[in-house]
């Protein structure tokens, strides 16, 4: 339960950052009806799903070993806290980079599934998110080494992905093209606060950790008096 609710809560949370697949379900959503939006929104999440897995797979178990854990517990931290200034003071909606684009263009998904599939795999801040974000689940014991427990995590990333893009899709559908940039902006801010908020409860536990490893290694270092 507690890999699949980290899974479901960050999956939501990386979800609403306005990109790609978020102007396509708003543009979309709103000119087909909330299925194709929906669709879109399928796409993406499989992609995000199979990310967090291959992440799993291999490189967040590789960077959970001795001094690489904790030094990738203090990244995260940094991580977390560079996603939420970047999500909280964004001004304007972020264009596709080149290679995307052209990656995009050369695959030219003819259904809203694929569209939302494509457009996810052609962004590899996906997949380095979720790596830097996997070693950090598991180094805190969120997401166990188990395969049981890594799927748990992946099923939850599409349940958070999925309720977000549905949700998107809906509104889409009812506002008729009246859900502005501004308000994916605003939605977005709110994210940030929200990913800033768990980079300072990240930052607590890693003081507390660092503390409680000190001591131990006082403790051990302390000399043992020795009788005549």
């Amino acid at each position: 339960m507690l890999a699949t609710g980290t899974g479901l809560l960050f999956g939501f949370l990386l979800s609403i950052p306005v990109g790609p697949v978020n102007i396509t379900i708003s543009n979309e959503g709103a000119l087909r009806g909330f299925k194709f939006g929906a669709l879109v929104g399928l796409g993406a999440s499989t992609m995000e799903s199979i990310y967090c897995a291959l992440a799993f797979t291999g490189f967040a178990t590789i960077l959970n070993h001795g001094m690489i854990k904790h030094l990738m517990q203090v990244f995260s931290f940094a991580f977390m806290l560079f996603l939420g200034f970047k999500f909280l003071l964004a001004k304007t909606i972020p264009k596709a980079g080149k290679m995307e684009a052209g990656i995009e263009q050369k695959l030219h998904p003819h259904s809203a599934f694929m569209t939302g599939f494509v457009q996810v795999m052609c962004n590899p801040n996906v997949f380095l998110s979720w790596v830097v974000l996997g070693a950090n689940f598991i180094s805190r014991d969120w997401v166990q080494r188990t395969w049981e427990s890594k799927g748990a995590c992946c099923v939850g990333v599409f349940l958070g992905t999925s309720a977000w893009f549905s949700g998107l899709s809906y509104a889409a559908s009812l506002g008729h093209g009246k859900l502005s940039e501004k308000a994916l902006l605003r939605m977005q801010r709110i994210s940030g606060i929200v990913l800033l908020v768990l980079a300072l409860v990240n930052g607590v536990m890693i003081a507390v950790s660092m503390a409680q490893d000190h001591r131990n290694h006082q403790s051990n270092e302390a000399p043992v008096e020795q009788s005549n």
